[in-house]
């Protein structure tokens, strides 16, 4: 089975469209030594031709473009993604859905009750795409049942409840409930090998360290690098936390519990803010993630496992 990664960047893109902060400003002009980045998303094949997309990014169609398998041409309008996965329902990881809307047949869409819940109603995507393609949602279990994704045999998705918050736009925000946000482990049945899955993610339970260090791989939440990024560079009044973010520094941080993990993980950080130094590429923030055995996603990284 094999993972790609479409887009490892947080909400907004790097650089982002309206943010002139030094890392963004340098990467326009070539100044500084990093690559540019789309809005997160990963597309999982155990067969490389059809594909598993698990959050819908604005920036779908230039991944799509970027990535010339998820077109594999079997017929005049095809597609290679079968399905997609939500894991919560924020702006970065849905929107994408509306540029899927050309499809003949309803799109194959599973998330939990409540992400589908706040796109129904909140953010009434599925309304829309009524009126359009429709959608054939299969609900997310969130009990640890593991699920066999519709139209895509050998692929195999559990969820993990995750403490963080949904979508702003959500009547729930500030009361979270376990399936606003989840992280996701992907099995690959015919090796045992796991993969969990969680870009937005407020903090590690001793559960979920057990969990994830019964993984291959891990591939979690970079978005920022200190709790205070935000408000220091003038771009927030919110701390790291309060956005749902565990930043990497800092006791607590997440390089402290992927520390904890077994030396046979693969420990990767993804769904990056453009604010975040370990974007530079010769910054002494990502010189210490080396020093961890930690890497940083980019678009295009593929992981077989």
């Amino acid at each position: 089975m094999r993972i790609r990664v479409l887009g490892s960047s947080a909400g907004g893109g790097f650089p982002q469209w309206n943010c002139n902060c030094a890392n963004c400003a340098g990467v326009r002009a070539g100044t500084l030594n990093a690559r540019p980045r789309t809005q997160s998303s990963i597309a999982v094949t155990a067969d490389g031709t059809d594909w598993l997309l698990v959050n819908a990014s604005p920036d779908v169609l230039q991944q799509i473009r970027d990535n010339p398998e998820l077109q594999p041409a079997r017929a005049v309008r095809d597609t290679g993604i079968a399905a997609v996965l939500l894991m919560d329902a924020q702006i970065d990881h849905v929107t994408g859905l509306l540029m899927l809307r050309e499809r003949s047949t309803p799109l194959p869409l599973l998330a939990t009750p409540e992400v589908l819940s706040d796109i129904s109603n909140g953010f009434p995507i599925t309304r829309i795409l009524s009126h359009y393609c429709g959608v054939a949602a299969t609900e997310l279990p969130i009990d640890g049942s593991a699920l066999a994704v519709p139209g895509l045999p050998g692929i195999e998705v559990q969820t993990v409840a995750l403490a963080s918050q949904p979508p702003p736009y959500s009547p729930f925000r500030g009361r979270p409930r376990p399936g606003d946000n989840v992280g996701l482990l992907l099995n690959n049945p015919a090796t045992g090998a796991r993969v969990f899955y969680a870009p937005g993610l407020g903090a590690v339970s001793d559960d979920l360290l057990a969990l994830m260090a019964g993984c291959s791989v891990v591939l979690v939440d970079g978005t920022f690098w200190t709790e205070d990024e935000m408000i220091r560079n003038g771009l927030s009044k919110k701390p790291a936390a309060e956005m749902g973010h565990l930043p990497q520094s800092g006791p607590g941080g997440m390089v402290e519990v992927l520390d904890r993990l077994p030396a046979s993980v693969r420990k990767i950080l993804i769904h990056i803010n453009n604010t975040n130094p370990m974007l530079v590429e010769d910054s002494p923030e990502r010189a210490l993630l080396t020093q961890h055995g930690i890497e940083v996603a980019f678009d295009g990284m593929d992981i077989a496992f």
